[in-house]
């Protein structure tokens, strides 16, 4: 029999010899349309598929442009030849086609014409990504064994080092362009660089950096690319002089048709950090010692925090559960339950059931205070700052609520112990509260959230002295690229707000923007206490009315022009103190606070210091063992993972099966009694000591036992909870049976 013969198009992106034992057997339920570029793939790839036995085998002929040998359709292996080379392109049918078209069979493969050439434009579909590409007929060329990457031949019956010579220029072409992207990045990466320093410089100084800066630096950046000047080319990305990949580009075309959408930059050295070259800091010597004012810290407590039931005063919770909280649980008479108790939505929703979940969050917060309050006395702080978040979303426009009445009572009586104790209790309104932005919504979500921290101090029912020390301590905010033009917003805002909330408001230096010189003109225009915070101040300060630290902010005459603003009013002055981190240098590092403070500031030694550490309570107790405070002897150790003043129950006594005891074969006395098991070896004197567990009450929950154990050292927060059940220590016969240079020994 004839063998009849079949060409196989193959598309010129071909990357491997094709064998002939890797040519595609399409199922033959159905006949498949593919493009030219899948077709190899196709060929490579798909599973065989079966033909009838009965099938009698006729040899072909495969003219593969790679090699050509008889190939035999057997009784399993048929090859079926797509009809992709003379059809239109459509997309593989799925596999669960109902109608499957039957398989060619092998006499039909004579008919077809497999010779016809490709199409001048085939679009080719990668997979599922509706991406296109457009192919010529020019660009298809004969794949051979040593023209596998697709290489048009610029003339027939090239020799192969003709092509090795074109493979060669091409891929050292290919590495000058790699190069050339990569110098392009490190261009663009020093430049934004340069960027960002210029506006650390600008930020630490206490400039507001301007959009034109900018401009003056992409104009210095460009006018530094000398070699892109009147029309010349790019440098060579490597120093052996060899093209790169820019070598026929001008500079209009490499910066875009307007010559300014791209721009890149001069490769810069790398340069050293500005924060750490910055002039060192000029700090006073003074320490206000004896100590008569209040310490204080801020919203959290971690000794109450960490209890095992923890009191604080930051519950909240998020949109979604007051809005799941408007539908009722589907057993309302048992508590809820996060699997089997949840809210059932199949039901009717109530706006009053979600509002009444989240308020109930509220008054747990409330009641905490009373016990916070009474935990501060007891170790000698009377000053503390109430969470922003004790009800949560209270100044929402959708979710929020008025505190009065259902909160009234509660807060009364935290107000009453705070009067009792002499407690001076203060406020922080978030970052996001900004009198001088430039939106209306933000400066009406501005007022909303002062209106709620008004009301939450008003209603804890102060006495007038105290309460009129309940300030709201704000920041300005952003500078919006004007402080000239922010400073006139917060004006007009400000004039609109209630009585009750100018009375409370006072303004705060901040670390990003705004500085003491800044805010003490109009904290004198509009008579408004300023709250000096000395961290911010070593970040942001004006350079030509003062040195960075704590002696130049600390003149009789800057300190008077603040306190007056104080005294004007009648409110007792309050100061912030903190400080960085070790080894922070930039601005932006060094605003995060450090977790115990080291030194005080030189403030007047009367003064209501708020100390803002990561540590609360512990930094104030840190202070007062360093200085020797008043109070600093009621402080006491704790010890690891045990707490005194929480209640425990007796431990549980695992029952055992007592042995019989073994017969001794021995005459006693006729009035002697027997010997029992649990009588060997015990004696008359012989004291059994039984663990009953503690009982603790609940005034003395968590107050730090009898002994006042309640400091636990720098780095030691795992102190507060109980050690862990599961950890096994290591033990030296371990040790010695592990290879230390095994992988392993550190897991140990």
């Amino acid at each position: 029999m004839t063998p009849t013969p079949a060409t196989l198009p193959l598309h010129p992106v071909s990357f491997s010899v094709l064998s002939i034992r890797q040519i595609a057997r399409p199922k033959p339920r159905a006949l498949h349309r593919v493009s030219a570029a899948a077709l190899y793939i196709r060929l490579k790839f798909f599973h065989p598929v079966r033909q009838s036995r009965t099938t009698s085998p006729t040899p072909i002929r495969c003219s593969h442009p790679l090699r050509s040998v008889p190939y035999r359709l057997g009784r399993t292996y048929p090859y079926v030849l797509p009809s992709c080379a003379t059809r239109p392109l459509s997309t593989m049918p799925r596999r669960s086609n109902p109608s499957p078209k039957p398989a060619l069979k092998p006499e039909q493969l004579a008919d077809i014409d497999v010779k016809t050439p490709l199409r001048a434009q085939v679009n080719l579909r990668r997979s599922s990504r509706g991406l296109s590409a457009t192919v010529q007929a020019e660009d298809v060329a004969e794949v051979t064994p040593g023209n596998m990457l697709g290489f048009r031949p610029q003339r027939k019956n090239m020799d192969s080092k003709e092509l090795q010579e074109i493979k060669g220029k091409t891929k050292e072409e290919m590495q000058l362009a790699v190069e050339g992207l990569a110098r392009m990045e490190r261009r663009l990466r020093s430049a934004t660089k340069r960027q960002k320093l210029r506006l650390e410089d600008e930020t630490a100084v206490g400039q507001v950096p301007h959009s034109k800066s900018v401009k003056d630096e992409n104009l210095m950046i460009k006018q530094q690319i000398g070699e892109l000047q009147n029309g010349e080319q790019l440098p060579s990305p490597d120093e052996e002089g060899k093209n790169d990949l820019a070598k026929d580009m001008t500079r209009e075309q490499l910066l875009g048709t307007e010559g300014e959408s791209i721009e890149v930059p001069a490769e810069a050295p790398d340069i050293s950090e500005r924060g750490a070259t910055r002039v060192p800091p000029v700090n006073s010597g003074y320490l206000p010692l004896p100590w008569k004012g209040r310490l204080g810290y801020a919203c959290l407590n971690t000794y109450l925090r960490s209890a095992k039931t923890p009191v604080f005063s930051s519950r909240t919770c998020r949109m979604a559960s007051i809005i799941d909280h408007r539908y009722p649980l589907m057993d309302p008479s048992q508590p809820e339950h996060s699997v089997k108790n949840r809210p059932d939505k199949s039901q009717e929703p109530s706006h009053e059931r979600g509002q009444k979940f989240v308020q109930e969050l509220g008054l747990a917060n409330a009641r905490d205070i009373v016990r916070m309050l009474r935990w501060n006395d007891k170790y000698g702080i009377k000053f503390m700052r109430l969470s922003s978040e004790m009800f949560p979303f209270a100044s929402h426009p959708v979710h929020g609520y008025k505190l009065a009445p259902f909160a009234s009572e509660v807060l009364a009586e935290a107000g009453r112990v705070a009067a009792e104790l002499g407690h001076r209790l203060t406020t922080h309104p978030g970052q996001f509260t900004q009198l001088g932005s430039p939106r209306k919504e933000v400066v009406d979500a501005a007022v909303r959230d002062l209106e709620y921290h008004d009301e939450l101090l008003s209603l804890l029912r102060l006495p007038e002295q105290q309460d009129r020390d309940a300030v709201m301590v704000l920041h300005m905010g952003g500078v919006f690229g004007d402080k000239a033009a922010t400073l006139d917003r917060f004006r007009k805002n400000y004039a609109e707000l209630s009585p009750s909330v100018k009375a409370r408001l006072v303004l705060e230096n901040d670390d990003v923007g705004w500085s003491v010189h800044d805010l003490l003109p109009v904290c004198e225009e509009l008579n408004i206490p300023l709250v000096l915070d000395y961290h911010h101040h070593n970040i942001i300060f004006d350079s030509t009315q003062c040195r960075e630290g704590t002696l130049d902010i600390s003149e009789p005459e800057l300190q008077a022009r603040i306190t007056a603003t104080w005294t004007r009013k009648g409110i007792k002055q309050k100061m912030h103190y903190s400080e960085p981190c070790p080894g922070a240098v930039t601005p932006r590092d060094r605003r995060k606070h450090s977790a115990r403070v080291l030194t005080l500031p030189p403030c007047p030694p009367d003064m209501d210091l708020m100390i803002e550490a990561k540590d609360k309570e512990q930094a104030v107790f840190e202070l007062m063992r360093n200085f020797k405070l008043p109070g600093f002897e009621r402080i006491n150790d704790m010890i690891p993972n045990e707490r005194e003043d929480e209640p425990r129950p007796p431990p549980k006594v695992p029952k055992r099966r007592q042995k019989l005891a073994v017969s001794v074969k021995r005459k006693r006395v006729p009035d002697e009694d027997p010997i029992e098991l649990n009588d060997v070896g015990a004696g008359a004197d012989d004291q059994v000591q039984v663990d009953t567990g503690r009982e603790v009450s609940d005034e003395d929950y968590a107050m730090g036992g009898p002994d006042n154990r309640v400091y636990w050292p720098p780095g030691r927060e795992d102190w507060l909870k109980p050690a862990k059940r599961n950890a096994r220590p290591v033990r030296v016969a371990d040790m010695e049976e592990v290879d230390v240079s095994s992988p392993t020994f550190d897991q140990v």
